[in-house]
């Protein structure tokens, strides 16, 4: 199944046409049938009134200036008027170019109609329904064309499977993919696909158990194998661990089996073994550069930042494309191995593509951290931003720059010019609210949060900061609980936002529970200001030997943090503990 039209929805969503077809084809509908062969279209033989020149002119001149409105209006209309797939598939086509999806699926229903031989049309209605949710209606045409490709049937539902994916309804995908498959179940892809809609609709024994039926009629079907080592790894990474060494065992070759083992290995911390099988690996593909950064990034999971390294610089020997990528990666290496000149040199060596921003962003932190802050802005301002998304990314790092040197007066203005660009933008509003708590800006503040939680009402750090500052400035109590707590269902995990809740059951009075939350924070994570607030309620409480332990500790890692200096000053009187 070529599914051609199908594939271009996949990838661009409803805006299929990127070049919409010329007019000529069209032009020849008014033409009579000695001036054009239509025999083995059967098209209509028509004159070429004055009506219809008028409807097509009007559309044409519309699609000319960009009208896309009148343009599908007009070309609907041509449709139903003349009764030709030519002028239909036409229209069809100015729909999805327009993002009229409704209009799409009108014109493309009478392509069908009127030409119900053709691939193209059932594929485009088919695409449609599919991407506008309507499964049901999508079905028969799917059926069809399933029945026309039964040479090919198994790459037919490998590509039906991926259309049908973006699909948000998983569990009527999945009902769907489960009807289609019913004359085919002697196919593996056909098991392969039920297999994933199932993974994606949460039925892993189902998929597990569909998955498993595709290895059963294709045993060497390696990328079947990988996927149902990733299944099983879901109910058991054991019995995944288990599959992939026996699939190894009969198919030792299988280097994509072999990377998801590793990986299994890794996630279980067996180190030893997951070195063994990127030895193997090495070993037996010592020319593949793809192989070869395989290894890099898995040796990186393990934190054998040396196999790493070699890997990386052997891949770009042996011609790994991109070479982009590496360069990003061998950056990151340099930094979490304290090289930071090395790393500056990898990010100057991205050129382009999707990391090149974040390369040029790290190299202006790194840059700031030996001292030359007017340099590293220099170089965030001069970078260009293709659109909002990065403008945002590249204020936010120069923010970043500008908090780490405590300016916060400019990080302030910065992130205000940022807004009167970008007044919406989610994580600019974060970043003012702090910069503005900094300030003592505390109406800035809540009027930021506030407007980030209706923007974002799963924002558990927007929740947790309103509520925070409220209870830090000991104002709406009973509000700052109620808003941590929402932090909390949204992220119960975060020990920071444990840490706030701690604290505000603190500042109400509540010693117990607000030691109960910060002994918790502290134990996921002994950051020096969790320490700060856990040492304050042992102080209140009495044990001024346990808060000053925790301080020490938490100064000798982190002599600079502000909550820790400002409490060991309000309470100790000093900013050391003897």
């Amino acid at each position: 199944m070529k599914f051609k039209i199908l594939c271009v929805l996949l990838l661009s969503g409803l805006t299929a046409c990127a070049q919409i077809p010329t007019k000529e084809e069209v032009e020849k509908t008014g033409k009579s049938a000695e001036q054009e062969d239509i025999s083995q279209l059967n098209l209509p033989k028509q004159e070429l009134t004055a009506p219809i020149l008028f409807d097509f002119l009007v559309g044409e001149t519309a699609l000319q200036r960009g009208n896309l409105e009148i343009a599908v209006s007009r070309y609907v209309k041509l449709a139903k008027t003349t009764r030709d797939p030519r002028i239909a598939k036409r229209a069809t086509e100015i729909a999805l170019h327009a993002g009229n999806p409704f209009a799409a699926e009108q014109a493309a229903a009478m392509w069908v109609e009127l030409e119900p031989d053709s691939t193209d049309g059932r594929q485009t209605i088919a695409a449609l329904l599919v991407n506008i949710g309507k499964l049901d209606a999508a079905r028969p045409h799917l059926e069809k064309l399933l029945a026309s490709e039964k040479d090919s049937i198994g790459n037919a539902f490998m590509q039906l499977n991926q259309l049908l994916s973006r699909n948000t309804d998983k569990v009527a995908t999945l009902q769907l993919i489960q009807r289609l498959s019913q004359p085919y179940t002697d196919v593996p892809e056909v098991h392969f696909a039920i297999s994933q809609a199932a993974w994606f609709a949460n039925q892993h024994p189902l998929a597990a158990e569909e998955m498993q039926r595709a290895l059963t009629l294709r045993p060497g079907w390696e990328i079947a194998a990988v996927h149902n080592g990733r299944i099983l790894q879901r109910i058991s990474s054991t019995d995944a661990s288990e599959f992939y060494r026996d699939y190894l065992k009969k198919y030792p070759a299988a280097n994509e089996v072999r990377i998801a083992y590793a990986r299994v290995l890794i996630g279980d911390n067996h180190t030893d073994l997951a070195r063994e099988q990127l030895q193997w690996l090495s070993e037996k593909n010592p020319e593949d550069a793809e192989i070869t950064l395989a290894v890099g990034l898995l040796a990186t999971e393990m934190g054998d930042f040396d196999i790493t390294e070699t890997s990386f610089k052997k891949a770009l020997s042996l011609g790994y494309k991109d070479t982009n990528a590496v360069h990003f990666h061998l950056g990151q290496i340099y930094e979490e191995t304290k090289r930071p000149d090395m790393a500056m040199a990898s990010y100057q060596m991205v050129k382009s593509g999707g990391r090149y921003l974040p390369a040029q962003i790290r190299y202006a932190d790194l840059l700031a951290l030996k001292g030359h802050l007017k340099e590293a802005r220099e170089h965030l301002q001069k970078l260009p931003a293709a659109n909002d998304q990065q403008t945002a990314h590249l204020i936010l790092a120069e923010a970043q720059i500008l908090r780490r040197s405590k300016a916060h007066r400019e990080v302030f203005d910065l992130l205000n010019d940022g807004l009167k660009k970008l007044p919406d933008y989610p994580e600019l509003l974060y970043d003012r609210a702090l910069a503005a708590d900094k300030l003592g800006k505390f109406s800035i503040l809540e009027k930021d949060l506030r407007k980030l939680i209706k923007l974002k009402p799963d924002s558990a750090h927007a929740y947790n900061a309103l509520g925070y500052s409220l209870a830090e400035r000991g104002a709406q109590l009973p509000e700052a609980l109620k808003l941590i707590r929402k932090a909390v269902e949204l992220s119960p995990e975060d020990p920071y936002i444990m840490d706030s809740l701690g604290w505000v059951y603190y500042r109400m009075g509540n010693f117990v529970e607000g030691l109960n939350y910060l002994n918790l924070a502290f134990a996921a994570r002994p950051d020096a200001e969790i320490a700060a607030h856990l040492g304050e309620v042992l102080w209140a409480k009495g044990a001024k030997d346990n808060a000053k332990d925790i301080w020490r500790h938490a100064l000798e890692k982190d002599p600079e943090n502000d909550v820790l200096l400002e409490t060991l000053q309000r309470l100790l009187k000093k900013k050391t503990i003897d």
